[in-house]
């Protein structure tokens, strides 16, 4: 078999690395920082949510973009300065509009046989990572987001979902500890929750079990042409003088958002853009474990999802904010987060409170870039999962990883 070299060490990245690995390839991962999952990997909402693959491309959302421009506290948030980046990739999901039944259906079929693999790996390499196998819960507070949600259910069980829709009084039966009015929810009993960072980080480790080799800490520089396979050129992140190669018989770029700079290494244009997500999460105190809920949420208007990870922890995650490469944590989009918990959780002690915001990876069809360059010899893609990248990993490095070993 190859040496393949994968590029990234989140979750796309070491799921691929240990899809190769399993099937008998030598392989080295690059990162450039010093663990992996510490980008959007960290500390995302942390939902494996089948449930959640509808895709973004309607005019509505369109629509409320527009109108959000000036609402920092709104759930899209679209920064109007303008960049070619952003411009070309608004126009390009507006294009895509008219895939929005294929993609959904597609999402969904993915994040199905995704779920399935990661259970399936999580007990063979024997991963703790705060799994709680309890259903998703998404809840509408009125009768027209209720029955537009009835029309996705539609598609997602085209897809071979298991999703049903219950009444207020089963809202409160299946999650006791959420207080709200709402008009209606849908349930997904096989979806399920957990920490990405922490399964990240085993199977990370599980791949070493295997063979393969992570090297901290480089940025890639070049990915050229050699006599056979591929040359990829780097550069210490602490000290830009250090510098090294590396050769393998092919490369997967699996980087997130710095996947668009690496693929035009190779002359391919990847029209990935970061949307901004943030969360938060809640220490859990020992006298407020009724006070969480155990089952997976969405709030379907206010876009925020939650996971309470153990006892200890409780996650909420939501909004998108086109905001190029800043990564920067405002106040001003934490506080929704927090006051929403506060309103549907007001017996829960909020006083100690971690936040963080990654950049999540997306295209403009909503769905990965998962095979091999159209330009370059011997490279590969698995990257553009967007906010679905913990949902769909193990499917996609599957994909790839049966592509380069057929």
């Amino acid at each position: 078999m190859s040496h393949v070299i994968v590029i990234g060490a989140g979750i796309t990245g070491v799921t691929t690395a240990y899809a190769l690995l399993r099937r008998g390839h030598e392989v080295t991962v690059l990162e450039r920082h010093p663990y992996a999952a510490l980008e959007t990997s960290f500390a995302n909402g942390g939902q494996l949510s089948a449930s959640n693959a509808e895709v973004w491309n309607q005019w509505s959302n369109v629509a409320h973009g527009i109108r959000w421009i000036f609402t920092r506290s709104a759930p899209l948030l679209l920064n109007p300065k303008p960049s070619w980046h952003k411009l070309s990739w608004l126009g390009e999901f507006v294009g895509q509009i008219r895939r929005y039944e294929e993609n959904t259906i597609e999402t969904v079929r993915l994040a199905i046989e995704a779920r399935r693999h990661l259970f399936e790996i999580a007990e063979r390499e024997n991963i703790a990572f705060d799994l709680e196998r309890r259903g998703l819960m998404h809840v509408y507070r009125d009768k027209a987001s209720f029955s537009h949600a009835a029309e996705v259910n539609t598609l997602l069980k085209r897809g071979g979902l298991e999703r049903e829709a219950v009444t207020v009084e089963e809202i409160k039966a299946i999650e006791p500890s959420l207080e709200g009015t709402f008009h209606g929810g849908f349930f997904t009993p096989r979806d399920a929750s957990g920490d990405i960072c922490r399964f990240t980080r085993g199977l990370a480790a599980a791949c070493e079990r295997l063979g393969g080799r992570f090297v901290h800490g480089v940025e890639v520089q070049a990915i050229r042409d050699a006599e056979r396979g591929r040359v990829v050129a780097w550069q210490s992140v602490d000290d830009a003088q250090v510098k090294g190669e590396l050769e393998g018989d092919r490369v997967v770029i699996c980087a997130g958002v710095g996947s668009r700079r690496l693929a035009a290494l190779v002359g391919e244009r990847l029209n990935v853009y970061p949307v901004k997500g943030y969360s938060i999460t809640v220490a859990v105190k020992p006298q407020d474990v009724d006070h969480a809920p155990r089952v997976a949420l969405l709030d379907d208007a206010a876009k925020i999802v939650t996971s309470r990870l153990g006892d200890g922890r409780f996650r909420i995650a939501g909004t998108a904010e086109l905001n190029g490469y800043n990564r920067d944590v405002r106040a001003d989009r934490i506080a929704p987060l927090v006051n929403w918990t506060r309103r549907h959780f007001p017996k829960l002690d909020t006083s100690d409170v971690a936040v963080w915001a990654g950049l999540r990876p997306m295209l403009p069809g909503m769905l990965p870039r998962v095979g091999a360059s159209r330009r370059a010899r011997n490279v590969y893609f698995n990257t553009g999962h967007g906010h679905l990248g913990w949902t769909l990993s193990c499917a996609t490095a599957e994909m790839i990883a049966g592509e380069m070993s057929a």
